[in-house]
């Protein structure tokens, strides 16, 4: 097997990575450190093995824990690779006394029914600085792991949803103007901007709606 070939969630599963759980495209982990002096040794070891590999997690330090995701960005998945370094990581970790958390690693997704995604792609696109996957027309991503997945599911045609919830898209003040004179360029409709810069109402052209917002006005 190539070291660049994508692996399933069920092929990593008989591997035996207990520390590890796939989801979707990544392996993900979480170590309980107890304090933030052990996370920062756990990370220094982990960058060393990292560099060691040519191969790069991404880390996400907090003061009681570490979250750890992998990825082959060149296959486009999980692979060989990701599961090597996974066996050290949880190597490294086990020498510091940190202890795997496998039942809490989670991912959100949302998904949006819609008779055509073509109709809307480009908006939620533009609104949310999303990329459209690589393999995968119906699903945008954020490349960085920051933001979650958006996917199209399809539906029959139907008037413009009383929706029980929405987006918000919180971001910079100087991000806000551009982001939404993309989604409108992209087929979108100002819905309201009474409160902008706080917040301003956009819709996609199936009548989704969606705020883009920013800390002005807020006391948070």
């Amino acid at each position: 097997m190539s070291d660049a070939q994508r692996l399933s969630g069920d092929q990593i599963v008989a591997m035996g990575l207990d520390d590890w759980r796939s989801m979707h495209e990544t392996l993900q982990a979480r170590f309980r450190t107890g304090d933030f002096a052990t996370g920062l040794r756990l990370v220094e070891a982990i960058g060393a093995a990292a560099e060691e590999m040519g191969h790069h997690p991404d880390l996400d330090l907090r003061p009681t824990h570490l979250n750890i995701r992998l990825i082959s960005p060149d296959a486009g998945g999980k692979t060989e690779r990701d599961v090597e370094l996974a066996r050290r990581i949880s190597a490294l970790a086990a020498d510091v006394g940190a202890v795997a958390e496998p039942v809490a690693v989670a991912r959100v997704e949302i998904g949006l029914d819609t008779w055509d995604a073509d109709e809307i792609r480009p908006f939620w696109t533009a609104v949310l600085g999303l990329q459209v996957h690589p393999r995968f027309a119906d699903d945008l991503r954020d490349p960085d792991g920051d933001l979650p997945t958006l996917w199209f599911q399809h539906t029959d045609p139907h008037e413009t949803p009383r929706q029980r919830f929405h987006l918000d898209i919180r971001v910079p003040p100087e991000v806000a103007g551009p982001r939404i004179e993309a989604a409108l360029a992209a087929g979108g409709t100002l819905v309201s901007d009474e409160r902008a810069p706080t917040f301003t109402v956009l819709a996609d052209p199936q009548g989704n709606k969606v705020c883009v917002c920013t800390h002005v006005g807020r006391r948070d």
